[in-house]
């Protein structure tokens, strides 16, 4: 077990309270008690069509679950301010569109515009913190290549370095190892646990139970009929 998740606060980072969650007529996830501690790396196991999507979009405040309370440092997530929110909960989806022409480094700027006030460029600083997480995910030498060259995989840690360079306190991932290969799903794990042990909450969806039990200190199993277990 990590130091900072040994010391961590009593209160969680981010919490959901008796939260249900439905979609269409269904209900995928009923009364849910989870909380994500500072220091800690969850991860939500369950079979497609589970709710482990909808689970972690309505943590990171995308919708709003049927029933039951989603807390951000004990307030509810919906009274932060949306900015204020953005820089304190970060989200990477299963997928990624490129409606525009882009290169990777500008592509990873997306995640400091949190940060920057309106109608201010991104400064020499942001783009530092951009170039050192395309350098964390192995594609320091990309930076100036146009997003629609890149592979599935390569997308997927472009992906990943934006929601590094967010920076997050807390850190939702769904499906992050989707699209990557052995050797870099297993270094995209260890760098998020590395953010855990760092202090960082993170908490991600995967299918292996394996990298589960040897990455995560909390798993939370959903069943698909409302039935949850941790």
């Amino acid at each position: 077990m990590s130091a900072a998740r040994s010391a961590r606060n009593a209160q969680p980072r981010l919490a959901c309270s008796q939260a249900t969650i439905e979609v269409a007529d269904r209900t995928l996830v009923r009364d849910l008690n989870l909380q994500i501690y500072g220091g800690s790396l969850t991860c939500i196991l369950g079979c497609n069509g589970t709710g482990k999507t909808l689970t972690l979009h309505t943590l990171a405040g995308l919708r709003a679950p049927a029933r039951g309370a989603v807390l951000l440092d004990g307030q509810p997530l919906e009274g932060w301010p949306r900015k204020v929110r953005a820089r304190r909960v970060g989200l990477l989806t299963q997928t990624t569109e490129d409606p525009f022409p882009s290169t990777a480094l500008e592509t990873v700027l997306i995640g400091r515009h949190p940060h920057i006030d309106f109608w201010r460029w991104e400064s020499e600083a942001d783009r530092e913190l951009a170039r050192a997480a395309l350098t964390s995910v192995g594609l320091e030498s990309f930076a100036d290549r146009d997003v629609a060259t890149l592979s599935g995989g390569e997308r997927r840690r472009v992906a990943l370095a934006a929601l590094l360079t967010q920076n997050p306190d807390v850190f939702l991932l769904d499906e992050p190892i989707n699209h990557l290969d052995p050797h870099h799903q297993l270094d995209m794990l260890k760098l998020m646990r590395a953010k855990a042990d760092a202090g960082h909450a993170v908490m991600m969806s995967l299918h292996d139970a394996g990298l589960a039990a040897r990455f995560a200190d909390e798993v939370v199993m959903l069943f698909g009929d409302g039935a949850w277990l941790s």
